[in-house]
This record gives structure tokens, sequence and C-alpha cells, in this order.
């Protein structure tokens, strides 16, 4: 029994506060969250991948209005478009969402399937990248440009949280952040898309999060209305990124050449989403069809392709980098 603030303070003395190791410190993370979540970097083997939840029925999409000068069907509510004259088909999207699941199965990749909304917002909602960003220890939770996409967080956050994986931040504010615009490029080296989707708010409190891991985020200004930095960039292997040059400042060319990053130009005839692909391990990735002479050129560098079809996902506007969220990777060696 405690007497006095005496023995009180005694006990205290006894069980001081731990500052260190920090919170991402590996071992911390398997001893207090069930695993070291997270990842140092985008090409680690891939051990536990997100993944979205497609649309379960066409009925949402019949109301749609063809745009001729988006050459799109558009929601009448403005929550959803597609790319075509014609409704989705969204049992072939389901079959190829399903042969994406397969395909990281059989690279040994645990698949957890986030509850998304089942309505006319599935679309975009099972892009899951979006999202989050995934770092070294955990989390953080996006804020998401559009109003049409605004909400999809919480079902993120959920799933986040039954998985045990922490959330390091929910951007907050005016802060506006969506995942597929961030890209670890090595250990110590992050670059964040600015664009019409994120803003010099959100990359400010991101900047809070990772400065404290030795992180330094590079701000990537893209073009015109390109949303994310994976449709430019994405890390292939320890030292090898997938580029559409034309969308990136030259900076950033150069910053990569410093880091001993060699750069790997998408074919320009091949299909919009080449970039857009995942790695699985270094030198593995998964791409999306209609990238076979991007897919040459990578073999020549020794990176090997494994393809997906995705043809009919892709009319929603996002790739298989889009439909995935990586929330545990080893550290590649």
């Amino acid at each position: 029994m405690i007497k006095s603030m005496h023995d009180y303070y005694g006990i205290l003395r006894r069980i001081p506060p731990a500052p260190r190791p920090p919170h991402e410190d590996p071992e911390s993370l398997e001893r207090f969250w069930g695993a070291a979540w997270g990842a140092d970097d985008d090409v680690g083997r891939l051990r536990v991948c997100l993944v979205g939840r497609p649309p379960s029925s066409a009925a949402p999409f019949e109301r749609g209005a063809y745009d001729p000068s988006t050459g799109c069907l558009v929601d009448p509510e403005g929550r959803w478009y597609w790319r075509s004259d014609r409704p989705p088909d969204v049992e072939l999207i389901n079959l190829q969402h399903q042969g994406l699941r397969r395909a990281l199965e059989a690279e040994g990749v645990r698949v957890e399937v986030v509850e998304t909304p089942q309505d006319g917002r599935a679309l975009n909602a099972m892009f899951v990248r979006d999202q989050a960003a995934v770092v070294r220890g955990g989390a953080i939770v996006s804020r998401m440009g559009p109003l049409m996409r605004r909400g999809e967080e919480i079902y993120m956050a959920r799933k986040l949280a039954a998985l045990g994986v922490p959330i390091l931040r929910t951007i907050s504010g005016t802060g506006l952040f969506e995942g597929g615009s961030f890209a670890r490029l090595d250990r110590s080296h992050a670059a964040v898309a600015e664009s019409c989707r994120t803003n010099p708010e959100a990359i400010r409190q991101i900047s809070e999060v990772l400065a404290p891991m030795g992180i330094e985020v590079i701000t990537v200004p893209v073009t015109g209305y390109s949303l994310h930095i994976d449709g430019c960039l994405v890390m292939v292997d320890r030292d090898k990124a997938l580029l559409a040059t034309p969308r990136l400042p030259f900076f950033l060319l150069q910053r990569l050449e410093e880091l001993g990053i060699v750069a790997v130009e998408a074919h320009p005839q091949d299909d919009f989403f080449a970039v857009n692909c995942l790695a699985v391990r270094p030198g593995r990735v998964l791409m999306c069809d209609g990238a076979e002479r991007t897919a040459e050129l990578l073999a020549k560098r020794g990176v090997e392709v494994v393809t997906v079809d995705y043809s009919e996902v892709k009319k929603a506007g996002g790739g298989i980098h889009c439909s995935t969220l990586p929330v545990l990777r080893d550290p590649a060696p």
C-alpha cells in the first residue's frame, strides 16, 4: 500500500519514461504493435498489402451522362467519372481486380481488403493508395482533395486500426493530400508531388512526421493537371525509377542522379498507366497490360515484369499502384 506521496514518487522513479528506442524501431514495433509496420522504401519485399473492394452492382452507374468534351460518363451528382461512353462492366472489373489479388498472393503477399462504400463512390474508393501514405513505423492518413472523394479516409483509418498499424498523423486543417502523391526514393528521401490534389500545407505536415526519422521531403511540382506522382515516378528497384519525364521538373532528375538512382524512361507509345506499377521486391514489379515496350526497357535494366490485365479497371482512372497500399515491407537489402 502506498502510504504517502513520497512512496508514490519513489515508485515513479523506479519506472522512468523511455523515449528510446524511437517508435519506429523494428523491435519496439514488433513488441508493442505486433509487427514492424511500415516501409523504409518502396521496393523491399512486400509482406502485407491493402486493396479496396470494387463495386458490386452496375446500378449506380446507369444514371451517368456522357460528356463528349472529356470522353467520360459522369455521375450527375459528381461522385464518379468513367472513361468511356458505356457504363462500367462491373463483372469484368471484379474479375480483373481478383486477378491483381491473385498476382499479389502468388508473390507471397498477404492481401487485406478495405471495406469501401458500395455505391457509385466505389469506383474511386477502390484506389486505396490515395487514402494514406505508409512510412517507417506506420501511416499518414490523407485528406482527399475533391469533395467527391472526401470521407474515404475513415474506411482506411478503420482498417489500419483493425490491423494494428500505427496512425502517425491525419492530415488536418486546410491540408490536402492523397497518397498517390507520395514516393519513397530511398531510406532518407521522400518525394511529394505538389498539385491540385496535394498542397503546401499538407507537405508541411508530412515533413513534420518524417523529420525526426531523418527523412528529407523533396517537394515536386508536377505539371498541369497531373494529380499524383505515381503517374510520373515509381521506384522499381533499389537504384532504379520508372519515369514519365515530360511531367517532372528538371531539378528532380538531377536529384535522382545525385542519389544514384537510374532513370528508366517509360516508352512514349505505351499505355498511360505504364508507370503506375508496383514493386513486390527489388527488381520485380506488377504492371498493367498495354505497356509491353516499357516492360522490355525494364527487362534490359534487369527488372522483371509481371503483367496484369487491368483494361476495364483503368477506365476508372487508376492503375495497379493506385489500387494497392503496402503496409508492411522488408527493408531492401
